[in-house]
C-alpha cells in the first residue's frame, strides 16, 4: 500500500462534494503517529504501524473532504506518552483538540491528568477496558478518584470498550452526572446480539453520554455502505437522538476499510433515515458540545 492509498489522498469525489452542502463538518476520532525517534514505541507497541500517520497528511484529507477540525485520540502505541499528540497540537493551533491516556491502574492517573489538562492542553482522556480479566480494573478503586478528575476538570471522558463492560461504565455514569461521556465506536455491538445492544441503549436514559457512530465496518458482514448495520445505527438514533450521536473516521485505520471519504458519505449521504438537521448534529453540532473548538 502507498502512502498515496493509505491517506485516500488519491480520491476525488469529496472536491466535487464540497459544493453540494454548506454543513459544518469536524471528525471527532483520529489518530497521530511517526516514526521518529524523539517519540519512540513503547515496549508494548512490537509490532508499530508501518506508515507514517502525521498531522500534515491528515490536514491535506481535511480539507479535501472539508472538515475543519478534528480531534486527535492519543494513540495507544504510544501508551502514556502523549507528547506526539501535543506536539501535533500545538505545531497547529486551532485546527486540533486532543484527547489524551493515562495509566488507569495507576494511583497518579488523576494528577497525571490535571497536568495534561493544564500544562499540555488536552481537552480530555481516554480509558480502554478489555473484555477479559485484564480490564476488571473499570470496576476497582482507582476509576471514582480519575473520573471525579475528569468531572472537576470540564474535561470529557472517552470509553472505549465492549458492550460487556457497559454496565460497569453506566454506574461510573451514575455517580458523576457533570460529567461528558463519550462510548467509542458503538462499543461495536455485534449486529446478532440484541442483547448486547441494549446494553449501550439503556446508556440512553442519562442525559450526558454520548456515542460515536463510527467503525461500521468492523460489525458488517457486507461491503460498503454496510447496509446491514444501519437499522442498529437507526436504534441508536432513535434512543440517543441526533443530539447525543456523533460520527468519526478514526484516520488513518479506516483507510484500510472504507476509507475517509467513504466514511463520510456514510453518515452523509447513504444513512436514509437522516434528515439534513440531524448531520448538522452529527457532523459537527453534537461533537461542539463535547469539544469546544472556539
Amino acid at each position: 500500500m502507498t502512502r498515496r492509498d493509505f491517506t485516500g489522498l488519491a480520491v476525488t469525489a469529496p472536491l466535487a462534494a464540497q459544493t453540494k452542502t454548506a454543513l459544518r463538518i469536524i471528525d471527532p476520532h483520529v489518530h497521530v503517529w511517526t516514526h521518529d525517534p524523539r517519540y519512540p514505541w513503547v515496549k508494548e507497541t512490537t509490532s508499530p504501524p508501518k506508515e507514517d500517520a502525521t498531522p500534515e497528511m491528515l490536514l491535506k484529507l481535511m480539507e479535501a473532504n472539508g472538515v475543519s477540525h478534528t480531534v486527535i485520540i492519543q494513540f495507544i502505541g504510544y501508551r502514556w506518552d502523549n507528547s506526539y499528540a501535543r506536539d501535533s497540537i500545538r505545531k497547529y493551533p486551532g485546527k486540533f483538540l486532543g484527547v489524551c491516556r493515562v495509566n488507569p491502574e495507576s494511583p497518579g492517573a488523576p494528577d497525571d491528568l490535571s497536568k495534561l489538562v493544564k500544562q499540555d492542553g488536552f481537552r480530555g482522556v481516554r480509558i480502554s477496558p478489555g473484555a477479559n480479566a485484564s480490564g476488571d480494573w473499570i470496576g476497582g478503586p482507582l476509576m471514582p478518584p480519575l473520573w471525579r478528575r475528569t468531572q472537576e476538570l470540564q474535561v470529557p471522558m472517552t470509553v472505549l470498550t465492549s458492550t460487556s463492560r457497559l454496565p460497569q461504565v453506566g454506574k461510573l455514569v451514575e455517580q458523576f452526572a457533570d460529567l461528558d461521556v463519550v462510548i467509542d465506536h458503538m462499543a461495536d455491538c455485534p449486529l446478532d446480539r440484541p442483547e448486547e445492544l441494549k446494553k449501550l441503549l439503556d446508556l440512553a436514559r442519562y442525559p450526558r453520554v454520548f456515542v460515536k457512530v463510527s467503525h461500521t465496518w468492523s460489525i458488517s458482514k457486507q461491503e460498503y455502505p454496510y447496509r446491514d448495520t444501519h437499522a442498529q445505527v437507526k436504534k441508536l438514533y432513535d434512543a440517543f437522538g441526533p443530539q447525543r450521536l456523533m460520527w468519526g473516521t478514526d484516520w488513518p485505520l479506516v483507510e484500510r476499510n472504507c476509507g475517509y471519504a467513504k466514511a463520510l458519505a456514510l453518515v452523509r449521504e447513504e444513512m436514509g433515515f437522516l434528515n439534513d438537521e440531524d448531520k448538522r448534529w452529527m457532523l459537527a453540532r453534537t461533537i461542539e458540545r463535547v469539544w469546544r473548538f472556539g
